[in-house]
């Protein structure tokens, strides 16, 4: 996967970076600075990527 390919979100997570960069282009930030910081947060949050289906639970939950 290319760096900057979005394929690999959810639905949810492609709109929740929406959301997020449209708060920070209210904020003042330019619309590609908007866009990365978006993504970051994204990530940080869920670690990035697609993490439904089977095997993904630990031991105990």
């Amino acid at each position: 996967m290319p760096q900057g390919d979005k394929s690999a979100y959810t639905d949810k997570q492609k709109r929740q970076a929406e959301h997020i960069e449209e708060s920070y282009e209210k904020r003042g930030l330019s619309e590609e600075e908007a866009e990365k910081r978006a993504w970051a947060t994204v990530n940080k949050q869920d670690g990035g990527g697609k993490k439904s289906g089977s095997g993904r639970k630990k031991a105990g939950e």
